[in-house]
Parts: C-alpha cells; structure tokens; sequence
C-alpha cells in the first residue's frame, strides 16, 4: 500500500492547499504593511549573514508551508531594506500599491508567456490599450499612439528602453547594415554629464563604445548645455565622424535636473539625430497638467520612455518606452525563426512585442499596470503626486530656513538636494548615523564634487508627519556633529 501511494503522489500544491496558503500569505503582507513602520528601513545585517542562516544544500523532502513562512520572518526580512516604508527617502521610489500587487499575483498565476500576438492576444492588446491611454495622460505627443506610426512596448527598465533607443538610431543611420556587419567605430553618441549610467552600458553593448560617448557639460543648474552639444557635433563631423542619437534627461538621478528639450530636440532635427528622452522618475509627474512643462519639446523626440515603477504605483517591473516610428525599431530588432512563424505574425496585423525589445520571451505586465489606473483613476494618481512634490517642497523651504544647510540644486518637483555646510565629512557622518538608526533612509550624490545629500519623497504612502519626522531626526543629528 505504501508504494501505491508514493506512485499515486504528485508532489503539486492541490487547489484547496492554495486557497488555504494563498489567504495566509496575503494576510501576511496586510500584516506587513500595517507594521512596515517597526521595521528598521536599511537592513542592519552585516554581510554574509542571510546565507549563514540558510542550510549549505537544498531539503531532500519537501518542507511544509509554514515552516517557509517562518522562514521568511526568521531569516528574509531581517535581510530585507523597506523600499516600500514611508520613511524610505533613497535613491528613487520604488512604489507598490494592493491594486498592482494584485495585478502582479494574476499574471504570475495565468503564466502567460506573450512574445507573440498569437501566444496570449490579451496580453499584446491590454498592453497596447494601456500605452495608448498613458499618451494623453501624460500629454505625450499624440505621434506615440499605435494608431498611427509609433506606439509603446512595456519593457523592464528605463536602461533597455534607452539601449533599443540608440540600437534603432544606430540602424536608421547605417541603413540597418550594422546589424550585418557590426560597427566600424565612427558613430557617435550624446548625452550629459549627468545622465543614468545606463548610458554608458548601451554604448558598450550597442558596440558604439565608450569612446565614442560624448558626456556633454552642464549648467549651474545641473542641466546639459545645449551650445557645448552643437559645439561638439560640429566638432565631431570635423573629424569625419557621425553624429546619431542623443539622450536627454527629464529629471537626473542625481538632482532632478530637467535638460532643455526644445533646444536639444530643434538640434537633434536640424542635424538629422535620434532624438531620445529619458523621463524614468519625473515623467509620471506629468499626470499633472502643472508640471507637464517637463515635456515641452517632447515633439522633436523620436524616442520616449519612463517608469511607472518607481513613482506610478506600479511595483518593479514596469518601463514604458515609445517609438515615434515602429518600423525603425521593429526593423532593428525583429528575426522571424520558423517555429515563431503563425498566421496572424504574417498578416501584418498585430503588434508582436519579441520585436520591440531585447528579451523573445515576456511577461504579462500590463495587468498590474491596469489595476492601478483603474484602481486610483486619473484624479486619484494625481492627488498622490501633488501631495508628493507638495512635502517635498516643503522639506525644501526647512533647508533654506535653517542656517545649518542649503540646497545644493534647485527642486522642482519631489527630490531635495541638499547637505550641511560643514563639509562632505559632516555630510557622511550625518546620512550615516540617520541611515544606522532605522528610523529613515538617506542615499547621496556629489554635486560640484561635493557631498550632497539627496530627499526623495514618493513612497506610496509617505504622509506629511513622516516627512516632518525625518527633518526633526536629520536636525537632532545636525546638532551632535
């Protein structure tokens, strides 16, 4: 009988054990964030510790479920920085929400794997109809619709996006004959000295090469200088080199400086350049009508992306990209093996988004993107990012006031710069000892080459007392340098 039954086992999850795991582990995360505050926000584990605590080989036996959830509070969240805490003000947001974990859950759970229209048609179409509703949204040039010749992909990150940006710049410039024989070295690439290291890896990758990078100076405002660009153009022709793809930048990760589109775009048209825009964290502030003159000059771009990930509610992964011409992309990227091959692929109907990025294969990543529009509504989402810019200025008026500080760069929407005038020791034994006590998370930048600190405000449910909160600590600790 007991090898009957070991035959008859198969070692799945039944439906019942689901229903019964799957109400534990989402009581789980409610718990969590109702107490996400009890937790320190930068882990306090030294390194190695997380796989001291975990056997040196994988379990023979299946384990039960809660052994794993005992697991998870025993070993994992002491390891886990709280990127969603309201007290996280680091790096960027990385914001989730119920309505996009719950997006997220069902497209884990249909599985669908979307690298053809004819491979899951709703996961190509929900997405079209999602990057379509996003173009008037955001006020986006209507040139981005798929009703026309451009149209948007969901890919993983703002640093893919801007890779198929300068791949598809690459070949409208050599007439797609790199993509047969490779580069030859005399393409050039523009962007600012400011800009996402991303950048720099698509020049690698894309075979243009560092050397063929040009990081542009800045002005006082951290923002790229439009004449230093023609200068260098000119200068690069001069030497019988090619011009092709410029990236500027709507909101630096540093400061959050915004380069000057229309000038860099009315450049890029004049000299025949892939003009790119690189929007990651600031673009979702344009929901807003108040705060959509980041975008003028938007109309001279070929190429646009940005992340509702890090500030749209929508948790990691979720990168918007457009094309203001599909075919220059689907051109560079497209290969059609023989097992891809189906009828509707040849009709010429139908979106296949393996065509529009890196990676063949694509989750359905539209679904969390959905629930939260649908969710939060126009109105709901921009509520959420007026409340954000309005605590971030805020934060930046206790700057100016308090004699001890000053801002390093201007803020115009929710990152402060800011640092002590102490100098960048000051500046490094104050984010440290913040960061050390749990209670907050600081990251910084060097700005002029000076320490600097940065206040990012945007987790999903930062409120105003957590912002005063952090002030009072980063003041107390001003006071024991």
């Amino acid at each position: 009988m007991e090898e009957v039954l070991l035959v008859d086992r198969t070692y799945h999850m039944t439906p019942q054990q689901f229903r019964e795991y799957g109400r534990a582990v989402v009581d789980w995360v409610a718990d969590y964030y109702e107490h996400i505050e009890t937790f320190p926000v930068l882990s306090q584990v030294k390194p190695g510790e997380v796989r001291q605590a975990l056997p040196s080989e994988a379990p023979q036996h299946g384990e039960a479920f809660a052994s794993l959830m005992r697991d998870i509070d025993k070993i994992v969240i002491p390891g886990v920085t709280h990127w969603q805490s309201p007290n996280f003000f680091a790096y960027f947001p990385a914001n989730a929400s119920g309505p996009a974990i719950l997006g997220d859950l069902l497209s884990s759970a249909l599985g669908v794997q979307g690298m053809l229209w004819a491979t899951s048609p709703a996961c190509t179409e929900l997405e079209t109809c999602v990057l379509d509703w996003l173009v008037p949204m955001l006020g986006l040039p209507a040139k981005f619709l798929s009703s026309g010749l451009g149209g948007g992909v969901i890919q993983d990150t703002a640093s893919s996006s801007s890779l198929c940006a300068m791949l598809a710049a690459r070949e409208r410039t050599t007439n797609y004959g790199t993509n047969r024989r490779g580069c030859n070295g005399n393409l050039v690439a523009y962007t600012s000295n400011q800009a996402h290291s991303s950048l720099e890896k698509a020049a690698m990758v894309a075979g243009i090469g560092l050397d063929n990078l040009r990081l542009i100076e800045v002005d006082e405002h951290f923002a790229m200088r439009s004449d230093a660009l023609k200068t260098q153009i000119e200068k690069d022709r001069q030497a019988g080199l090619v011009p092709f793809f410029v990236s500027a930048t709507t909101g630096t990760t540093s400061s959050n400086a915004l380069d000057p589109l229309p000038s860099i775009g009315a450049i890029c048209r004049e000299e025949g350049i892939w003009f790119h825009v690189d929007a990651a964290m600031s673009g979702t502030a344009a929901l807003c009508p108040e705060f959509r003159y980041i975008h003028d000059g938007l109309e001279f771009a070929d190429s646009y992306t940005f992340n509702p990930h890090k500030w749209m509610f929508t948790n990691f992964d979720c990168n918007c990209f457009y094309v203001a011409n599909r075919k220059a992309l689907i051109d560079t990227l497209s290969i059609l093996p023989e097992y891809l091959r189906n009828t509707a692929t040849e009709s010429g109907a139908v979106f296949d988004y393996r065509d529009w990025h890196i990676p063949l294969g694509r989750r359905f990543r539209s679904l969390k993107l959905w629930f939260v529009i649908r969710h939060y509504g126009v109105e709901g989402l921009q509520y959420h990012v007026r409340r954000h810019v309005e605590m971030a200025q805020q934060f930046a008026e206790w700057v100016k006031q308090d004699d001890r500080f000053e801002l390093a760069a201007p803020a115009p929407l929710n990152l402060v710069c800011f640092r002590h005038r102490g100098g960048d020791e000051s500046n490094r034994r104050l984010m440290d000892r913040l960061n050390q006590s749990g209670q907050l998370y600081l990251t910084h930048t060097r700005l002029n080459n000076r320490f600097t600190l940065r206040f990012c405000v945007g987790q999903t449910n930062t409120a105003q007392r957590h912002v005063e909160q952090a002030w009072r600590r980063i003041q107390e600790e001003a006071e024991r340098l």
